[in-house]
């Protein structure tokens, strides 16, 4: 987990036409490279080696209805043998030092919703070729979950730092203001519902990151980045004359996971049960034609 800030370091100075300032104030002159998110809770649910999974015993899960996703780095992998880093990194987060070690910066992530652009950047600042994988590093999720309290059903709203390392001054959860001035490891937890809010810590190491490509090309632990195959790759040319869009449609079947004391399938914090995981379920990328 700790290789993975400087992983990201060493490809800053490369990324600097792919600024938050350039992916918000895209040039209307040239096509751009569009990339957008998708939720889905019917998408398959992985395990972290990208294989089917089903809820340990013991354990429950419900699908979150997300409202905004932050993403901190997105590269195009050309086989399955690319080492992270090394393929064509799309985009890059703002990262800080203001905690101590290198941390995403959270007052300066980039948010999307379901169905809506992360990212827009000119294709020529792509390096043409062909493409088979995606990986991006998931930073933060917002949604929905229900729980219950005293034989009722309520709806709170959660907020999942799912990034390797996170550094949060203050933000604001349906007008519960948290007060943090500090970093945050992956697992890191608030929940606010009708005026009342908290927060926690899952476990290190429980956060579920899906890699089909774990055996040719790892992922540091921790690090939540994500891989997902393109169908039918993915060719940029360096003489595309219309935008190209992609969606990354992320599986949050069951993605919300947490400890039972009453096997009852619902989340009930107040019994002491507790919050195992955050992460997404995988990841499928999608070339619009």
């Amino acid at each position: 987990m700790r290789h993975l800030p400087f992983l990201f370091l060493t490809f800053a100075l490369v990324l600097t036409s792919c600024s938050n300032d350039d992916n918000n104030n895209p040039s209307d002159d040239e096509p751009q490279l569009v990339i957008r998110l998708k939720f889905d809770p019917n998408q398959e649910r992985l395990n972290n080696l990208g294989q089917p999974s089903t809820i340990p015993d013991g354990n429950a899960a419900q699908s979150p209805s997300i409202k905004s996703m932050s993403a901190n780095y997105i590269e195009f992998a050309p086989g399955p043998f690319t080492p992270l880093g090394e393929g064509e990194v799309i985009f890059l987060g703002e990262e800080t030092n203001v905690g101590g070690e290198t941390a995403i910066d959270f007052q300066q992530a980039v948010f999307a919703g379901n169905d809506e652009v992360f990212l827009s950047i000119p294709l020529s600042e792509i390096a043409a070729g062909n493409y088979e994988w995606v990986r991006v590093s998931l930073a933060y999720q917002e949604g929905d979950i229900d729980f219950l309290l005293d034989g009722n059903t309520y709806t709170a709203t959660l907020a999942s730092f799912v990034g390797y390392n996170t550094y949060i001054s203050t933000f604001d959860l349906n007008g519960a203001n948290f007060e943090i001035n500090e970093n945050k490891k992956q697992g890191f937890w608030a929940l606010e519902t009708n005026g009342f809010s908290t927060q926690g810590q899952a476990p290190e190491g429980a956060t579920t990151v899906p890699n089909p490509l774990f055996d040719s090309s790892p992922v540091p632990q921790g690090s939540c980045v994500v891989t997902g195959e393109f169908e039918n790759g993915f060719t940029i040319t360096g003489n595309e004359t219309e935008d190209v869009e992609v969606v990354l449609s992320f599986s949050i079947n069951n993605s919300f996971e947490w400890t039972e004391v009453n096997e009852d399938g619902l989340y009930e914090p107040s019994a002491g049960e507790q919050v195992v995981d955050m992460g997404l379920r995988g990841l499928i990328p999608v070339v619009l034609e």
